[in-house]
């Protein structure tokens, strides 16, 4: 009997312990290992979104995870969604109708799943599906009222190579969104600031590497392409971010840094911005930050 694909398996197993509890490696790509049975995982994930070429524009998104092994092959996780924008000196026409400084509010919940259908560590290439519901109350961009039920689902596959030392991840995804705006006193004259319900489509694709430069320390890049369609206008952007990634794992709890500016992007856009980039719904970089601790 050949021994060395057991023996390969093994290796990357106990290589990449903590990876096996769905420790993130990445800030966007998802990896496609799930919690075991019974474990629990919570989060804290800080995304800064700053930069539209034009007038003063950041945006501060947070999230509190819990996440659940309700099998070794599916995992399950809720979320409260926070937010705060403060933008002045750029008005958007249908998008950002007003200085604002928000400050950080509660914005919105999130529920997910992940189904593990081959394991990177036993079955040399990993493969799962996640699945995610998100309402929320606030628009991510302009900071003003707006309900929004979206449904994703993503494919995700990872790899190890090296014995593990060396890990890779893609993710292919598609996300529907309905959402209405609400209504806006005393707007500029000839704004426009629809409160019609819209249905948006978005695809998503991303793909990361990372290596193990030192025990619990991985060094990486992360690449998303992003394209999204809305009923009336077809096509209404493209963006492409790409950027590195840093990662520490330790026996309870891991860390991972990234920063994601945006390389191109392109669809609509507004008067005196930078025409290389997506900049009316999209920023020109961000920062996430994400904590977890294994219970």
């Amino acid at each position: 009997m050949n021994l060395r694909p057991i023996t390969m398996s093994l290796i990357a197993l106990l290589a990449c312990p903590a990876v096996l509890a769905d420790e993130n490696l990445f800030g966007y790509v998802k990896g496609a290992e799930t919690l075991p049975e019974y474990s629990w995982e919570g989060y804290t994930i800080v995304t800064n979104r700053k930069g539209k070429s034009d007038g003063h524009y950041e945006a501060w998104d947070t999230q509190i995870e819990l996440e659940y092994g309700v099998t070794n092959k599916f995992t399950v996780s809720g979320s409260l969604v926070g937010q705060a924008v403060d933008t002045n000196g750029i008005v958007i026409d249908g998008y950002l109708p007003e200085d604002k400084d928000s400050g950080l509010e509660f914005s919105g919940l999130e529920a997910s799943a992940k189904y593990n259908f081959l394991s990177p560590a036993l079955d040399d290439f990993g493969l799962s599906g996640y699945w995610e519901l998100d309402y929320k109350t606030i628009d991510p961009h302009s900071g003003q009222d707006k309900d929004t039920l979206s449904f994703g689902s993503l494919l995700i596959g990872q790899k190890y190579f090296l014995e593990g030392q060396m890990i890779w991840a893609g993710n292919a995804g598609v996300e529907a969104t309905y959402a209405k705006r609400g209504d806006i006193d005393n707007l500029p004259e000839d704004f426009e600031w629809s409160t019609d319900a819209e249905v948006e489509l978005e695809l998503l694709l991303g793909t990361a590497l990372t290596y193990r430069f030192a025990p619990g320390w991985f060094v990486g890049a992360e690449i998303l392409y992003e394209t999204e369609y809305e009923t009336e206008v077809g096509q209404e952007r493209y963006s492409i971010f790409a950027g590195p990634t840093l990662h520490y794992g330790g026996p309870k709890w891991w860390a991972t840094f990234t920063w994601l500016p945006q390389l191109t992007g392109g669809g609509e856009k507004f008067e005196g911005q930078d025409d290389d980039y997506h900049l009316i719904e999209k920023t020109e970089q961000e920062f996430r930050f994400k904590l977890g601790y294994n219970f």
